[in-house]
């Protein structure tokens, strides 16, 4: 059984900094790509950021580009998500996602089988 719990989320002004962490046990961390969606009231749950496991490769959406940074702790089995300059746009859910599928679109959702429960960031003007 794999699990990932959230934590970190609160509410912030713009400009504001946070840094929200995901904490995984069970399965194999390791050979895991992990990434961060989020979704808004009303939208659809969008691609944030994604880590790989060896070479900790890192895509961002072009929303989140420059003011956020994913990393990871093997080690620990942690992944975490600081997120700087924050605008209320970024208002949302934040999900932590793990897949340990090989050569695939990792900015899309069926491709992790392994989802948090959320953890809601509010940023307000």
């Amino acid at each position: 059984q794999v699990q990932l719990v959230e934590s970190g989320g609160g509410l912030l002004t713009t400009g504001d900094s946070l840094t929200l962490s995901c904490a995984v046990s069970g399965g194999s961390f390791g050979n895991y790509v992990m990434a961060w969606f989020r979704q808004a009231p009303g939208k659809e749950r969008e691609f944030v950021a994604f880590i790989t496991s060896s070479t900790r490769r890192t895509v961002y959406a072009d929303s989140v580009k420059g003011r956020f940074s994913i990393s990871r702790d093997n080690a620990n089995q942690m992944v975490y998500l600081q997120m700087n300059s924050l605008k209320p746009e970024d208002t949302a859910v934040y999900y932590c996602a793990a897949s340990s599928r090989d050569y695939m679109d990792y900015k899309m959702r069926r491709g992790y089988a392994y989802w948090g429960q959320g953890t809601q960031v509010t940023v307000s003007s």
